[in-house]
């Protein structure tokens, strides 16, 4: 069976949602909520491979703690860096 793009959409929205620890399901989980719908196939394969990260690895890159390795530095790590989380609750 192939997934359709709204299957993947759905997908990827619930796999950033709930990742197990609660920092990066709400970081991601409301990055996704605001962004994924806009995300063409390039995108939504680098969030799809971004998802494969480690949690803890996701969120020091965010905050900074660590610096994105170059494989990863593509344009939705550099949209999920300058995400403003406090207007992502209210999208």
């Amino acid at each position: 069976m192939v997934e359709t793009e709204e299957d993947l959409r759905r997908r990827l929205y619930y796999q950033a949602a709930h990742r197990g620890m609660k920092e990066t399901d709400l970081l991601l989980g409301t990055f996704a909520k605001v962004h994924l719908p806009q995300f063409d196939a390039a995108q939504l394969a680098e969030f799809n491979t971004l998802l494969q990260m480690h949690d803890r690895d996701i969120l020091y890159w965010r905050l900074g703690q660590e610096p994105v390795p170059p494989e990863h530095d593509g344009p939705v790590m550099r949209l999920l860096l300058a995400f403003d989380l406090a207007a992502g609750f209210s999208a």
